[in-house]
């Protein structure tokens, strides 16, 4: 028998949760409401219906973030004119980015869109490189996704710095403060985190291993991948002690479209591409597409909203830190279900040939577990489960995954990433075809 999701002591009383031992930890009617949000939750309009466990390549979106969008794309006003309508656009934006920095929790500094969340960590670690003194090091960890991992390798060579690299543990899937400790060096001018990866579905201890970056490189500038972690659980980049942070929102509930980063107060301030009549912390390149900051204040409202099932305070902070603690849980209690089953259906770690990336019973996975089959090609797996009507996808040693696939000795992993409208229904499903297909 599966053992009762652990569920935080701050929301453990909440008329939301199930009471039901094993299952889902929201209630079925707060999971019913949830799931009513999102478009294309149980069906796909190209294969028909699916189970969808490929969160980490974009999530579901929600219904309100599409139409508020489109209300405002269709608008052919732009800001900063003297109409009507365009101070409206003006407090769209300006009201979208309030709603962001609640997200990030951000206290001071400034946060801008890109392109991507990828464009973003571009940007500001190429600022950083111009503004750090000549010479020294650059440190990242073969655990991060290329926004980083990359970057500062070409900003390194650009500038004539050392580039080291951080290993991280093979077997828990995860870096720690200790492992920044024995690369950072007092002349480390840049360092890199990665809040959680997408690969391993480990998450950081960001707080910490800043810490450790701080004791040996106090002026070093950190800066933070927190794509992956955005739609697991609250942010908080005034706690960190960090220089930047980026997400993607297209992870987090939106559709394809800007990235959005929090750079601190003396990161905002460095020279850095601008228009040259701008403000010095001015880091937006031309107009802004109010239709996304809209839809991202969507998803800000949304989240909120969930809180507030879990809470009785009123604050849009407090209820995003209830809504992420309250998204971890109930995505702990489905990676369970996914890892070990229950005395109905066979777990991953019980199936054959199957081996896990990162330890079984980490507390410190957010919704993604990948696994590799002996003898079986990880696209494979991913293909046949797709004929099943289950939705997840391979990692393979390439340009986005090879330098985390290497120090493990895999070619290739098959990966379920899971969000916390999805159900154990949904998971059972998947473990129920996954165990056809290691038959057949």
């Amino acid at each position: 028998m599966t053992a009762t999701p652990t569920v935080p002591a701050d929301i453990r009383s909440a008329a939301a949760l199930s009471t039901t031992t094993g299952d889902n930890v929201f209630s079925a009617a707060l999971m019913s409401d949830i799931r009513e949000r999102f478009h294309h939750v149980e069906e796909c309009p190209f294969t028909g219906p699916r189970v969808f466990f490929e969160n980490a390549g974009g999530s579901l979106t929600l219904k309100s973030v599409v139409k508020r969008s489109a209300e405002i794309a269709s608008l052919p006003d732009n800001d900063h004119r003297d109409n009507d309508a365009s101070r409206a656009i003006s407090r769209i934006i300006a009201s979208g980015r309030t709603a962001m920095a609640t997200l990030f929790g951000a206290q001071e500094g400034v946060i801008f869109g890109g392109e991507t969340g990828t464009e973003c960590l571009f940007r500001v670690i190429r600022a950083a490189a111009g503004a750090a003194p000549a010479g020294g090091s650059i440190v990242a960890c073969e655990l991060e996704h290329p926004a980083t991992y990359d970057a500062t390798a070409q900003w390194a060579g650009r500038t004539g710095r050392e580039w080291l690299t951080v290993g991280f543990n093979t077997r828990t899937g995860r870096v720690t403060a200790e492992e920044y400790r024995q690369v950072v060096r007092p002349d480390t001018r840049i360092a890199t985190i990665l809040h959680t990866s997408p690969v391993t579905g480990m998450a950081q201890d960001v707080a910490d291993i800043t810490a450790a970056i701080r004791g040996i490189a106090p002026d070093c500038y950190i800066i933070v991948d927190g794509i992956q972690h955005a739609p697991h659980g609250a942010l908080d980049v005034s706690s960190y002690g960090v220089d930047a942070y980026a997400v993607s929102l297209y992870k987090t509930f939106c559709p394809f479209n800007d990235g959005y980063a929090w750079v601190s107060p003396r990161l905002s301030t460095v020279d850095h591409d601008r228009l040259a009549g701008k403000p010095a912390d001015a880091w937006e390149l031309g107009s802004r597409d109010p239709a996304a900051w809209a839809g991202a204040e969507q998803m800000v409202d949304y989240l909120e909203w969930l809180g507030s099932q879990f809470t009785e305070a009123t604050t849009p902070r407090e209820r995003l830190q209830a809504a992420g603690t309250a998204m971890h849980a109930q995505e702990t209690a489905l990676v369970r279900r996914l890892i070990e089953g229950n005395e109905s259906v066979t777990g991953l770690k019980d199936l054959p040939g199957v081996t896990l990336i990162g330890e079984a019973d980490s507390p410190w996975r957010e919704g993604v577990v990948s696994f590799c089959v002996e003898g079986r090609d990880a696209l494979d797996v991913v293909a046949r489960l797709g004929e099943r009507g289950i939705r997840v996808h391979a990692r393979k040693d390439d340009a986005y995954s090879g330098n985390i696939l290497r120090p493990l000795g895999l070619p290739s992993v098959s990966r379920v990433s899971l969000a916390h409208y999805n159900t154990v229904a949904e998971v059972d499903a998947c473990l129920t075809a996954l165990k056809v297909i290691l038959a057949g």
